[in-house]
This record gives structure tokens, C-alpha cells and sequence, in this order.
């Protein structure tokens, strides 16, 4: 199948997280403040230091993105209305989570928030020092994280109560996570791996080409997962077992982070060369 591309920015900008919602496919500029579409329309938050990260599908007609540089969650109506909620220590990772809030890890603060549409934001410290927590993700009625400094899986309830289970490849340096059919994926950008854990905390690691760098991770349907090699310039996909099964070359320099799958089937990388690759 074919990987086509299309360009959303300049090559300085820096396009990194990536969601299909409301009928568009999004992505934030981190270098330059802003959020762009795959249709061309372009978003300034007025705020060229606010470095929008992760976004994600919002429960209410919008997207949401974690804006590290300045402590805040954005939303983006798909109306095109703006704003933003105050949370201290450099929200990172986004999900929506079981209750129907927005989640997000607090890479500064070794914490989790809970911030909902309303603008109430509750923080739950994870009780790691130094974890670095980055993405997170809603599997199984918990909040699921990595931890990239303290080399493990973080777990939490929604009243706060946290669970670490480290990795078995020292530092490996776990970075994105996504939920599968009936486990939980992520990747180790240091080790070059990806990992599986189950709801019982059962954890497998499974190799990928070498000096790759693995970013971001999605779910395949049935089973599987989307990877991005950042390092490399590529998009793999593994089987349920943890076989790579599909490769696809996204040029050099194309430094491809964030990933998200259409309603076609189609998975959307962010390259930040400026452009956003279709796989159909």
C-alpha cells in the first residue's frame, strides 16, 4: 500500500502529535505555536514558546493538546474557538480517559491531572521521583503511562492509586503507549524495543531494527501495532505476536513522531520535516 505525503508547514516547524477527528486529520506545530490541518486551515495560539505537543479527540466537538511550554491543555473547537486551561508542570502525554475527563502527564511534576471540560483540574502525584512521566493512555478502566526515567509502566486508578511495573531491559527508556484489543503496547526509544503488558501486568519485549529510536505507537485492529521509527525515517507495523510484518520508508530527515489511525484504516504520521504521511 501506498504512503502518500502532504505538507502542512514549514521544515522548521515541527509537526509532532497527530489526531483524526471531526472529519480532519490534526497536528501540532511545537516549534512555532500553532496547530495545522491536513486541509491546510492553520491555527496561532499566540503563543510561539507554548511547544503543543500531544493532541487528541475530545469528548466535546474539539481537540485538546498538552502545551508544554507554557503549563497549559488547549482546546480547539472544530468551530475554530480556542482556549486554554492553566496546568502546572509541563502537561505532556493526553488521553481521554474512562470518566470522560482529559488525562495528562506532568513530565516536571512526576504527576498525573485530570482535567475536565469545565476547567477543573485535580493533580495525582504517581510517587516516583525524578519518573519523567510521558504518554499515557485508558485501558481496562485504569490510566496506563510510561515512565521514561524510572525505566517502567505506570498504572493508575481514578482516585489516584498507583501501580509501577518495571521494565526487564534496563534502561530502555520508554517513551510512547497506545491500548490494544486486549493488552497494551508501547515502545522503548533507548533499547530500540517495543513492549507488551498485559492487564495483569505481564510484560514481553519484542526487538526492532537497530539505532531505530521508536516513538509513538497505535493500535492495529485484531491485534498489533503502528510504530514510528524516529531515527530511521520509517513506519512499521508488528503482528500480535511482535513480528514486523510491514516497513515503510517516510524519506530522510522525515524524523516522524506522532501517529493516528482514520476511520478508513488509513494511519497518519506527523514528520516533522513539515508534512503529514498517509499510509492507505
Amino acid at each position: 500500500m501506498s504512503v502518500t505525503e502532504i505538507t502542512v508547514a514549514g521544515p522548521n516547524d515541527g509537526p509532532y502529535g497527530v489526531a483524526v477527528a471531526g472529519g480532519e486529520v490534526w497536528t501540532t506545530l511545537v516549534h512555532t505555536g500553532r496547530l495545522a490541518t491536513a486541509s491546510g486551515r492553520v491555527f496561532d495560539l499566540e503563543a510561539p514558546m507554548s511547544r503543543p505537543s500531544v493532541v487528541v479527540a475530545g469528548p466535546d466537538d474539539a481537540v485538546w493538546f498538552t502545551r508544554s511550554g507554557d503549563h497549559r491543555v488547549g482546546r480547539l473547537g472544530y468551530d475554530g474557538t480556542l482556549s486554554a486551561i492553566d496546568v502546572a508542570g509541563s502537561p505532556y502525554g493526553l488521553c481521554v480517559g474512562p470518566d470522560g475527563a482529559l488525562w495528562c502527564t506532568l513530565m516536571d511534576a512526576d504527576a498525573i491531572a485530570r482535567v475536565t471540560v469545565d476547567g477543573s483540574v485535580t493533580t495525582y502525584p504517581i510517587g516516583v521521583a525524578g519518573a519523567f512521566p510521558a504518554m499515557i493512555t485508558s485501558f481496562a478502566g485504569d490510566l496506563w503511562f510510561t515512565l521514561n526515567q524510572a525505566n517502567a509502566i505506570g498504572r493508575m486508578t481514578l482516585e489516584g492509586v498507583v501501580t509501577t511495573y518495571p521494565l526487564p531491559t534496563e534502561s530502555a527508556g520508554p517513551v510512547g503507549i497506545c491500548a490494544g484489543a486486549d493488552a497494551i503496547w508501547f515502545v522503548e526509544i533507548l533499547a530500540g524495543q517495543a513492549g507488551r503488558i498485559t492487564a495483569e501486568g505481564k510484560i514481553e519485549e519484542f526487538p526492532l531494527p537497530v539505532d531505530s529510536k521508536p516513538h509513538a505507537v497505535a493500535p492495529v485492529a485484531g491485534g498489533g501495532c503502528w510504530i514510528t521509527l524516529w531515527a530511521t525515517g520509517a513506519l512499521v507495523r508488528l503482528d500480535a505476536s511482535g513480528n514486523i510484518v510491514e516497513e515503510h520508508a517516510l524519506g530522510k530527515d522525515s524524523e516522524p513522531h506522532g501517529l493516528a489511525l482514520g476511520l478508513d484504516g488509513s494511519v497518519w504520521v506527523a514528520l516533522e520535516n513539515g508534512a503529514l504521511a498517509q499510509k492507505a
